[in-house]
């Protein structure tokens, strides 16, 4: 069962100055940043009410996150959902011929639990699922 919208990921060119329009814009109030090399990223989190605008950055030329930024700019890369049990949660997708890219939860960073469905199976949307650790 999907719980709430963890956060909103957009990809972006220069961390500072999309922190910069969120922040000072927006109103917005900068909660943490951190470098996550496992998967070539800075990233910027933003908390809105429950949920996050997740700001990221790509570090690394051979990501998905760097091939995105160059073929379509920067923008909404994806929308995270985080569910109860994404065991449960993949296997109903899976009894609705939804198109997964990840078939088994990754082990994340916190020891979260994700997964990503692709976007064929969503209207256009890449959907990344979460289950946070201790759940």
């Amino acid at each position: 069962m999907i719980k709430n919208i963890n956060h909103i990921a957009i990809i972006v060119p220069d961390l500072e100055g999309a922190v910069a329009f969120w922040e000072g814009a927006l109103g917005l109030k900068l909660a943490r940043t951190e470098s996550v090399p496992e998967e070539g990223v800075d990233v910027a989190f933003l908390p809105v009410g429950d949920s996050n605008v997740e700001l990221l950055k790509p570090t690394v030329a051979d990501t998905g996150v760097a091939r995105f930024l160059e073929k379509r700019g920067p923008g909404i890369h994806h929308m995270c959902f985080e569910v109860d049990d994404i065991e449960a949660t993949l296997a109903q997708l899976r009894e609705h011929n939804v198109q997964l890219i990840n078939e088994q939860p990754q082990e994340g960073h916190g020891g979260r639990k994700y997964a990503f469905v692709h976007p064929k199976s969503t209207g256009g949307v890449l959907v990344e699922l979460y289950q946070l650790s201790g759940e």
